[in-house]
């Protein structure tokens, strides 16, 4: 089993930046393939995809509502993912969720996600 934590969520002015970070447990994942998504979800909405990165960070995909805004990375040796988020709007407002799954085909597709986080709430307000 693998466990997500995340973590750098607050409440934040439109046009400020927060960081998001997920660390990875258990099964280390590091000695395996992986590929690793950000979704969210505003309250009343279903979970979005946000962006997704492959184990070897050399691979990453954005939504179109946060590209040129969000950026993902990750730090295998840390086991870590992040999500730097700036010019934040109002509508990025949601819970942020860290997902994980195995094998090496991206995908934005919550629902193939095995393990997922806590959830991290952000808002932004205008």
């Amino acid at each position: 089993q693998v466990q997500l934590v995340e973590s750098g969520g607050g409440l934040v002015q439109a046009g400020d930046s927060l960081r998001l970070s997920c660390a990875a447990s258990g099964r280390t994942p590091s000695k395996y393939v992986w590929y690793w998504g950000w979704f969210r979800q505003a309250p009343g909405k279903e979970r979005e995809f946000v962006a997704t990165i492959s184990w070897s960070g050399s691979n990453t995909n954005y939504a179109d509502s946060v590209k040129g805004r969000f950026t993902i990375s990750g730090d295998n040796a840390k086991n870590t993912v992040y999500l730097q988020m700036n010019s934040l709007k109002p509508e990025d407002t949601a819970v942020y969720y860290c997902a994980a799954r195995p094998g090496a085909l991206e995908s934005n597709n919550y629902r193939v996600y095995n393990y997922w986080g806590q959830g991290t709430q952000v808002t932004v307000s205008s």
